[in-house]
């Protein structure tokens, strides 16, 4: 199944038609899609008895993040393989968790300002709560995830790295630093859930080409993670990492650019597109 913001609406969709949930199921369902979440098992009981093929047909400039108003985002870094090797560090023993903060949460084809000339980008596969988790084993992991989307993991590299302590969650929260999208696919649609081709190019040239099964902590190894600390809740993001090929790994550094389209996209899922312009300098000028 897929589960998609249409324009505000939840809506149920095949990726090319769609019906509004609130319509199909007589009000039993809430309208906005964050609401939907809090009874996600229920709701996809009924959503196998939907054929979006007999909706409307889809408009991708009115696709907006499937879960817009999570209440926690967590990002994991240095969780592939080889990214962790051209990062020239080892693999991690424990997930590498930061956050990113929601006001960050973008849709799937938006316009990325830049607060500077050292924003990278990082190809993500995205994981949705779909239930309250709280020390969940690692063999449940699955049982606990709504579904996968794709997003992009934007990193302003300064203010992310400036000193004593590096400042993660603030150089990866700009205004729309977190698109997602274009839907929410359930992991029962996805024949290998645990192994996705995954990437990004800008202006057409591939920057990231890799697999999921890279991951060194997997989407239910990662779930048992946070929840043996703290409840996930209906609604969160998880973005699990990215593969190799960032721009502030290359030789010489790609950072990007006014003008670029960026592109990302997993396999069975589905592409966002990024279109960057030059934003308001940061840090802003000193106006006394």
């Amino acid at each position: 199944m897929r589960f998609a913001n249409y324009a505000g609406r939840a809506a149920v969709t095949d990726g090319t038609r769609a019906v509004y949930v609130a319509d199909a199921s007589n009000g039993k369902f809430a309208d906005e899609p964050d609401r939907i979440y809090a009874v996600w098992d229920e709701f996809t009981a009924w959503a196998q008895t939907v054929d979006p093929a007999e909706g409307f047909a889809l408009e991708p400039a009115k696709l907006e993040a499937p879960s817009p108003q999570p209440r926690q985002v967590f990002a994991v870094g240095l969780n592939y393989a080889e990214h962790a090797r051209e990062s020239g560090l080892d693999k991690p023993t424990e997930p590498a968790v930061f956050t990113k903060f929601p006001s960050s949460v973008s849709g799937p084809q938006t316009v990325l300002e830049l607060p500077t000339d050292t924003v990278d980008f990082e190809a993500e596969l995205v994981a949705v709560v779909g239930r309250y988790s709280y020390r969940v084993p690692e063999t449940q992991g699955w049982e606990h995830i709504a579904g996968l989307t794709v997003g992009q993991d934007i990193s302003e590299r300064t203010r992310q790295l400036t000193g004593p302590a590096p400042q993660f969650s603030l150089g990866k929260s700009f205004p729309g630093f977190s698109p997602t999208g274009p839907w929410l696919v359930t992991p029962d649609e996805l024949d290998r859930r645990d192994d996705l081709g995954i990437g990004c190019s800008i202006n057409g040239q591939v920057m990231q080409n890799g697999r999921t099964d890279d991951l060194i902590f997997s989407v239910p190894a990662i779930v048992a993670k946070l929840s043996a600390i703290l409840p996930l809740l209906p609604g969160d993001l998880i973005f699990t990492g990215t593969p190799s090929g960032v721009g502030g790994a290359r030789k010489p550094p790609v950072f990007l650019r006014d003008g670029d389209i960026l592109e990302t996209w997993v396999e069975g899922i589905g592409t966002i597109t990024s279109t960057c312009r030059a934003g308001i300098p940061y840090p802003p000028a000193d106006e006394s």
